[in-house]
């Protein structure tokens, strides 16, 4: 018997579809699909740059909460002095795209026998100006190597442990024998310090976030002061968080500020105390669709693992006609593909909070908004209900 014939593919027939063109509605995105209200998200921009401004302090926003160059140049046209990138090949699209002074915010892992990573970072150097964390005489000999063999110069930050408990040195003297070493090579400079404590961004009460602010600024004043006294300088002391600005700001030590998820404001974020204009919109969603309804006392949407990071917690669904997180339903499971959305509270379908209806958009606000981002090849960028862009994500995958 033969098979029944069918019509040749041809290229087009192949592509994806696109998630959602400009000037589309809002309703008509493709999803599951990460979506931008740009209204929030400038608004986010303009109010941590005015806090910068306003304190006299550089703003350099991270770019691995975002991996989007478009948002990197947004923040640069408002005053951001450059941007942080987390990893060496997380800067190629950024540079790529014209951003000309990129922080490495981290130690660059070193394989002796296979120095590939210091010989990208040294021939991006040919390109932008661009800066790395060093808490190792190795890495500064190895730093110094790639830029001879690029014939290019690096900017060199000495990283201090401030209380994380990660990377860097614990003291004044050992970031003073890290700086003179530094200082031996003529392809390197010795920028300045940075201090970043991750764990003081989400703890959720206002004053503990501050007092533990304070003593990691304290810490990174004794070092400064210690260097200082040897007759180094620091050009710039950089560091700081979302969670954490605001007391970064005020603390007279950093001169350089990191923040990142201030951009997006994930659940995560969201959920610590705030005070004052230190609390951002949120703008980043996840577009999701229920396609199911059979079991009568939940939904099932199209957004599971594999739409979102839940490292910091499950998403929220969002309300949109009040502009919070929905008090009325719970986003409760993740599988690979698919999301339980059920009632809040005990009640299994709420009179008055009816379970959303088979093919009905629900929003939702992602726990993590670094590691989401990373699942994304574009973010749909939305204003008043139409699509206006689709950004790339370009570094998404980006982590070597």
């Amino acid at each position: 018997m033969r098979s029944a014939s069918r019509d040749p593919l041809d290229a087009v027939s192949l592509t994806l579809p696109a998630a959602a063109c400009p000037g589309q509605s809002v309703d008509d995105i493709d999803t599951p699909s990460l979506v931008l209200d740009l209204d929030a998200f400038e608004a986010n921009l303009d109010r941590m740059q005015a806090a910068a401004d306003a304190a006299g302090i550089q703003l350099r926003p991270h770019a691995k909460a975002h991996k989007c160059p478009d948002i990197s140049l947004a923040q640069i046209a408002r005053g951001a002095v450059g941007v942080c990138c987390q990893k060496v090949s997380e800067a190629l699209p950024f540079v790529a795209a014209g951003v000309m002074d990129i922080h490495i915010s981290n130690e660059v892992a070193l394989n002796a026998a296979n120095p590939a990573k210091a010989d990208l970072l040294a021939q991006l150097a040919r390109h932008a100006r661009l800066s790395v964390c060093v808490d190792d005489v190795a890495q500064i000999d190895a730093l110094a190597a790639a830029c001879e063999r690029a014939d290019s110069r690096l900017d060199v930050f000495v990283e201090i442990d401030v209380g994380q408990g990660r990377c860097g040195v614990p003291d004044g003297p050992a970031a003073l024998g890290l700086a003179q070493r530094i200082a031996g090579f003529e392809r390197l400079h010795m920028r300045g310090l940075q201090a970043y404590h991750g764990g003081i961004q989400h703890l959720r009460d206002w004053n503990e976030r501050r007092d533990a602010a304070a003593k990691a600024a304290a810490r990174t004043a004794a070092v400064v002061a210690a260097l200082r006294a040897a007759g180094v300088e620091c050009e710039v002391v950089t560091g700081g968080g979302s969670g954490s600005v605001e007391f970064d700001l005020q603390s007279g030590v950093y001169t350089e500020i990191q923040p990142g998820s201030y951009v997006f404001m994930d659940a995560d974020y969201a959920s610590n105390a705030y005070t004052g204009t230190m609390r951002f919109s949120h703008g980043l969603f996840i577009a999701s669709t229920v396609m199911s309804v059979a079991a009568g006392d939940r939904v099932i949407v199209d957004a599971g693992l594999k739409s979102m990071a839940v490292d910091s917690g499950l998403p929220w669904v969002w309300d949109a006609e009040v502009g919070a997180p929905s008090r009325a339903l719970d986003y409760v499971a993740a599988n690979d593909e698919h999301g339980i959305v059920k009632p809040s509270g005990p009640a299994a379908v709420p009179a008055s909070s009816p379970l959303p209806t088979l093919g009905s958009r629900v929003m939702l606000v992602p726990g993590h908004c670094d590691p989401t981002l990373n699942l994304y090849d574009e973010v749909v960028c939305v204003r008043a209900g139409v699509v206006e862009a689709v950004w790339p994500i370009s570094a998404r995958g980006f982590s070597r």
